[in-house]
């Protein structure tokens, strides 16, 4: 049938004139006109009705009007209504279509228990496996059938963290209810209570007069104000001390390596660390990633099994970067009383780890009071001459050495990219920062990036230039500052929505999936930039209400056919703050399905277009996660 803009074609052509004679002659036949006139001019007066959508179309994208802040708009300058944010698209997957009026299916809130939950380091589930080389403590994640379909809960009494930079030395007491350091390591001046809060004065074991003291004696040993140093990572970082420096002249970005910390408040409150132990696998890092790496009194074993948890972290330091150890051994000839520990033991645990560093190639630069700095060669020419050497370790066979995820670590050193001298960087010279951040990484520079060109580059780098202006329309949350802190890019690509944050008080994780099509984790530290592998159709290695901002960048089309969807999305409610934000671009009728279960999790939730128009498939589904806790009985209950 025609529709009220479409011109209507007769189905059959009268072919005689009788025929048109006995068709007008029919009295029955004028009654038609009249009756279907006097119903247009009704249906034109009548001031209010109904319409009733229907499913059958695939689909059908209603331009949306951009919200206020009171999200209404004025109708003929006379009345004011609210804007309707239901789901007005339809879904059509080729085999099904949804119904607007089907029950959403909802998604309980779990026991108090697992307010803490992080599915991957369940104690519990650990303990299943050995203990020979802390085995135990890498990732062992919950079979398919022991998923939790619920909502894991915020402790009764939960407030959204300080903002940002108060964050930073303060956390609400209720948000992660734990006192044990307070007491245990009461004398490190780690962490304080004060009444309904933590206070973290920055101090530590080896840090007595603070983290700022602490950053200052290494800047006194190293250059840490060129912009040669911007990613580090800090292996056991227990209660990120490294990463609370307040002056914060060096603009690091920190990641936590090895080991998993049993008991980081300061992670729970603030997470800037990773927690995720890597014993057997290798860390969740590409090659060449790091320009620091730093252990203080971190209790890493380095010189067992041969030095390969060393080996591992001299395949994530980047040519010409540092490795910074403070504590046991490192000074035992001061400390070795304190320590409670013999002469012997810790002459000999030093001399263990010189060895290695010594068969990894690495020069030892300083060693003063308690801080002793190694460095990494800037390509592997020198080294190769002298592999003849017994104590050298042998070079791997060529393999991929960016690939991390669930791969075991070796006994064996990391070739470097070959050079024509050995002045020359291996696989390239990183631009100091800031420079960095917009220079053509050395990994696309060489082609080493599938498809990836230095155009490319530049064209992602423009895209989500404006993108991001436009999410800050949409959401203008945020472009506020302090509104946001911990931020989560779910498929980064090339980092380019991290890049465009830049300027904002804001820290992004980006995330390169395991199922990508190509590696790009290696060009965002390139860039200057932190990241990890992650597979989303497991949990992620951090604690509950971590990130403030979730971006899932077509993450749901990715995984179509692997995992259930509702599986990552409550994964994001799990580690997403109350009332911290989500951004979700996807394919239309992908995000109709979302929508459906974000509405069943009780977030609030809004398709809009994409920043180039109605026209477009793909669009973007911004939401915001409910407010909401344990009950305070069940609380009490769940924690006696």
């Amino acid at each position: 049938m025609a529709g009220p803009n479409q011109p209507y074609h007769a189905t059959a052509k009268p072919s005689t004139a009788s025929s048109l004679k006995k068709k007008y002659n029919n009295p029955y036949y004028l009654v038609f006109p009249v009756l279907f006139v006097t119903a247009y001019f009704l249906g034109r007066w009548q001031p209010g009705g109904t319409t009733t959508l229907t499913t059958a179309t695939t689909s059908a994208v209603v331009s949306q009007i951009p919200c206020s802040s009171t999200n209404t708009t004025a109708i003929s300058n006379h009345a004011t209504v609210p804007l309707d944010f239901a789901t007005h698209h339809t879904a059509d997957d080729g085999s099904t279509t949804l119904s607007l009026t089907e029950t959403i299916k909802t998604y309980p809130s779990c026991d108090i228990k697992y307010s803490e939950y992080t599915p991957c380091e369940d104690t519990a589930r650990s303990l299943k496996y050995p203990r020979d080389r802390l085995m135990y403590r890498e990732r062992h994640c919950p079979a398919s059938d022991e998923l939790l379909k619920c909502r894991v809960p915020a402790p009764h009494g939960y407030k959204n963290p300080f903002t940002w930079p108060k964050s930073r030395d303060l956390a609400w007491y209720a948000n992660v209810p734990h006192k044990e350091l307070t007491v245990e390591k009461a004398v490190q001046n780690w962490i304080r209570f004060e009444g309904d809060r933590f206070r973290f004065p920055g101090g530590g074991t080896m840090f007595p007069n603070g983290a700022d003291a602490y950053i200052d004696d290494i800047g006194k040993l190293i250059n840490l104000k060129d912009g040669s140093i911007r990613t580090a990572i800090d292996t056991g970082c227990k209660l990120g001390s490294l990463s609370s420096v307040k002056k914060h002249p060096h603009n690091f970005l920190r990641t936590k390596g090895h080991p998993r910390s049993t008991s980081s408040i300061r992670a729970r409150a603030r997470s800037s660390c990773i927690d995720r132990s890597s014993c057997i696998h290798r860390l969740p890092y590409p090659s060449r990633a790091f320009d620091m790496a730093h252990c203080s009194r971190c209790l890493i074993p380095w010189g067992q099994y041969n030095g390969i948890y060393l080996n591992e972290v001299d395949r994530v330091l980047r040519p010409g970067g540092y490795w910074i150890l403070s504590g046991p051994p490192i000074n035992w000839k001061k400390h070795w009383r304190g320590w409670e520990r013999t002469k012997e033991d810790l002459n000999a645990e030093q001399t263990v780890i010189e060895n290695v560093a010594r068969s990894l190639c690495w020069n030892k630069l300083v060693e003063k009071g308690d801080i002793a700095i190694w460095q990494k060669p800037t390509n592997h020419l020198h080294c190769k001459l002298n592999r003849k050497l017994s104590q050298n370790l042998p070079f791997c066979p060529k393999q991929d050495f960016d690939k991390a995820w669930y791969t075991k670590m070796e006994t064996c050193l990391a070739p470097l990219p070959e050079v024509s001298n050995n002045q020359e960087t291996a696989g390239g010279k990183l631009a100091n920062w800031p420079e960095r951040l917009h220079a053509v990484p050395p990994r696309i520079r060489k082609g080493t990036v599938k498809g990836v060109t230095a155009e490319t580059f530049h064209q992602d780098s423009e895209l989500w230039k404006r993108r991001v202006s436009y999410y800050k329309t949409v959401n203008n949350q945020l472009g506020q500052a302090g509104r946001y802190r911990n931020l989560l890019d779910m498929n980064a690509y090339l980092g380019g929505f991290a890049a465009a944050l830049i300027e904002d008080p804001v820290w992004v994780m980006n995330v390169v999936p395991v199922e990508a099509k190509i590696n790009t984790l290696g060009v965002i530290y390139e860039r200057g930039l932190i990241g990890t592998y992650q597979n989303w159709c497991e949990a992620m290695s951090t604690y509950p209400r971590t990130y403030d901002l979730i971006h899932a960048n077509s993450v749901f089309s990715l995984y179509q056919g692997r995992c259930e969807a509702d599986d990552i999305l409550l994964e994001m409610d799990r580690i997403l703050r109350p009332e911290g934000s989500v951004i979700i671009r996807d394919d239309v009728d992908m995000l109709v399905k979302i929508k459906r279960i974000t509405d069943g999790m009780n977030w609030d939730s809004q398709i809009v277009d994409h920043e180039d128009g109605p026209l477009e498939r793909e669009k973007l589904l911004f939401a915001v996660k409910s407010y909401w806790t344990a009950p305070a009985a069940l609380d009490q209950e769940g924690s006696s």
